[in-house]
């Protein structure tokens, strides 16, 4: 698979003559149309097996091959040349495709309101075949140990269908906001403990769930080792019933990080007491912050990194948002929250004001700037194919599990073409 960064002066037909694809390749892989002008900048996927490198200056088969990870005479053979020949700048060498490994994916699924949209259902028919998980947003806990559920409509239909494993997402939402009132309710109450777990161990066979997810997020910090027992109980009860446990974790760097989000997400006791964990390695970049990347690489390494110090990498799995935000400026603290969006519509905006997109290679993040109709300057931060495969780079780097994704329905074909590209994705 193929990356390639649209530069000023390119069309549909250059790039695909360069690639020796057709203009339809490229469009349907993408979902872009013929009649719309590329963005300068743009990433686009082109569908080929392996890729194609052009050599500059200085390259040889040996620079190449470090550079790719691949041997150098690996390179020089399925190009049929010398080994030790220079390389003329400008020649197109075709990279063989690297080794897939095998790999967990998660998707969360929100519908809102009173029915799930046509829109949505598509988006996770889409999704289907590269996941493992489909995670339905959520099961909310009630003050009485029982459960208010989410929408599900053909979810668990299209989970059977496609081998998918249903995650029961469980949380401690309250009129949409995680509250520590109701986490410190249940994880000090030994009897609603006990209904609320038998509620979900009936819910999850009714309803054909195999992985219970708690998701209990701004807890108390004195609720630590509460929680951390409650998992504890929760593990027998439903590794009895033959089922998974997973949590989600907030993203920490130390044991003794603190805070309303960190304190009480233990990650050592999670990984002994869970299969397997999904750590929330976004929202660096939120709607009510200040600019910046959503997900940088360097602070998610970090993460990553320390959770590795207190489990094992094949219970881990990485956090990816799909969306990015569009920031007012000058940005000001507590003033008007950023807009979210898809990475198509980025694109889409790009386009429309005529913006030529940058890219942060320290923070492997893409961005641009524009002016609105009101004169007012913004900048918009999301993800393309680049940043997505630097993450699974990391993914692949680290060993880890997998990737979790936040959320289905918001369009990024790409993705999917590079999960398919880079990961043998694991069938429960």
């Amino acid at each position: 698979m193929q990356i390639h960064v649209v530069q000023p002066g390119q069309s549909l037909y250059s790039i695909a003559q360069a690639y020796s694809v057709t203009i339809e390749n490229i469009t349907q892989a993408n979902r872009i149309s013929t009649t719309e002008p590329l963005v300068v900048g743009q990433t686009l996927v082109i569908p080929i097996r392996g890729s194609y490198y052009w050599i500059s200056a200085g390259d040889s088969f040996y620079t190449i091959g470090q550079r790719l990870g691949i041997p150098p005479s690996v390179l020089a053979q399925v190009n049929r040349m010398s080994l030790n020949q220079t390389l003329p700048v400008g020649l197109r060498l075709y990279i063989p495709p690297l080794p897939k490994s095998r790999a967990e994916i998660n998707a969360y699924v929100e519908p809102r309101g009173t029915q799930v949209s046509e829109g949505l259902k598509a988006a996770v028919r889409e999704a289907a075949p590269d996941l493992t998980y489909l995670a339905p947003f959520s099961f909310r806990i009630q003050r009485d140990g029982t459960l208010a559920p989410p929408l599900l409509d053909d979810f668990p239909a299209i989970a059977n269908a496609n081998g998918i494993t249903m995650m029961m997402v469980v949380t401690n939402l309250e009129e949409d906001q995680f509250s520590a009132e109701l986490g410190q309710l249940i994880l000090n109450n030994r009897e609603l403990q006990n209904s609320l777990l038998e509620n979900i161990i009936q819910t999850a066979k009714q309803l054909g769930f195999r992985d219970i997810h708690f998701d209990l997020e701004f807890l108390r910090p004195a609720d630590r080792e509460a929680y951390n027992a409650f998992l504890r109980r929760a593990a027998d009860r439903i590794h009895q019933e033959g089922f998974l446990i997973s949590t989600a974790l907030a993203p920490k760097t130390s044991a003794s990080q603190m805070g309303e989000w960190y304190t009480a997400h233990d990650y050592r006791t999670h990984g002994q007491i869970v299969d397997f964990v999904v750590i929330m390695t976004y929202e660096w970049g939120y709607s009510g912050g200040p600019p910046m990347p959503v997900s940088p690489i360097r602070p998610v390494r970090q993460v990553l990194e320390y959770a590795l110090t207190e489990m094992p990498a094949n219970k881990i799995m990485m956090g990816q948002n799909m969306y990015g935000y569009d920031w007012t400026l000058p940005y000001v603290q507590g003033g008007k929250y950023a807009e979210a969006l898809s990475p198509q519509e980025a694109i889409a905006r790009a386009r429309r004001r005529n913006a030529a997109i940058q890219y942060n290679y320290e923070d492997q993040a893409p961005f641009f700037r524009y002016w609105d109709d009101e004169g007012k300057e913004h900048i918009v931060w999301f993800e393309d194919a680049r940043s997505i495969q630097a993450k699974i780079n990391l993914v692949q780097e680290l060993g880890l599990r997998g990737i979790s994704y936040w959320k289905l329905g918001l369009p990024f074909p790409q993705n999917w073409l590079l999960i398919e590209d880079r990961f043998q994705v694991v069938k429960r």
